[in-house]
């Protein structure tokens, strides 16, 4: 709500959750199908018998909370200041994606091990490219937002947590192809980063202000 908040204060809703003024490609698809399958893999995957439907409505709504916030910050806050900024779209999509990454290193600080640190930066920076190539292709934030807020429940659900698997994880074959598709975010990610036509965009909305 804060960042909401901030948003409408400084003027940019309109132009954060409107039409972006740089469409994507088709090759852009392949980043939406790269997040939808492992969804759809881990909810086939699920032991549902595990979990109560208010757990499973609270988990919905949690993942919709930081897909909503997480997207805001990163695809829309940030990629709108870099776009103002004057920046080419390649350097946008780098460090915008960067910064979500970077976001989860804090997570050193509640127990996690380096390596595991590590590793959830390494996936964060490849799903913030798919998350940017989604916002790209669609031309709204909203798909980003409901992209993302498929993928943390699905994943909670199906292992019995973010970075551990617990006593109610769920069909390991499934998990273990849908974690497999994970390491290719990370490669299209570097992958994008040349294929990305390195144009500038003025927002319509700075030459008015």
């Amino acid at each position: 709500m804060l960042l909401l908040l901030f948003a409408r204060s400084v003027g940019w809703t309109r132009e954060v959750f409107g039409p972006q003024p740089v469409r994507g490609r088709a090759w852009m698809w392949i980043a939406v199908a790269l997040v939808l399958i492992p969804v759809v893999m881990r909810l086939v995957a699920t032991n549902w018998s595990a979990y109560s439907v208010a757990v499973v409505l609270s988990l919905l709504f949690l993942g919709l909370c930081v897909g909503f916030a997480e997207e805001l910050l990163t695809r829309g806050l940030v990629v709108t200041m870099l776009r103002r900024g004057g920046y080419g779209e390649r350097l946008v999509f780098v460090l915008s994606t960067l910064y979500f990454a970077l976001l989860h290193s804090g997570n050193v600080f509640s127990g996690q091990s380096p390596v595991a640190v590590l590793v959830t930066v390494v996936y964060t920076f490849g799903f913030g490219g798919m998350m940017y190539l989604s916002l790209r292709l669609t031309g709204r934030l909203i798909w980003p937002i409901l992209l993302h807020a498929a993928t943390d429940p699905t994943t909670i659900l199906a292992t019995g947590g973010i970075d551990a698997h617990g006593s109610s994880e769920g069909d390991g074959t499934l998990l273990s192809l849908a974690g497999t598709i994970n390491i290719v975010y990370t490669v299209l990610a570097l992958v994008a980063i040349f294929l990305i036509k390195n144009r500038r965009t003025t927002p319509a909305s700075t030459l008015t202000r």
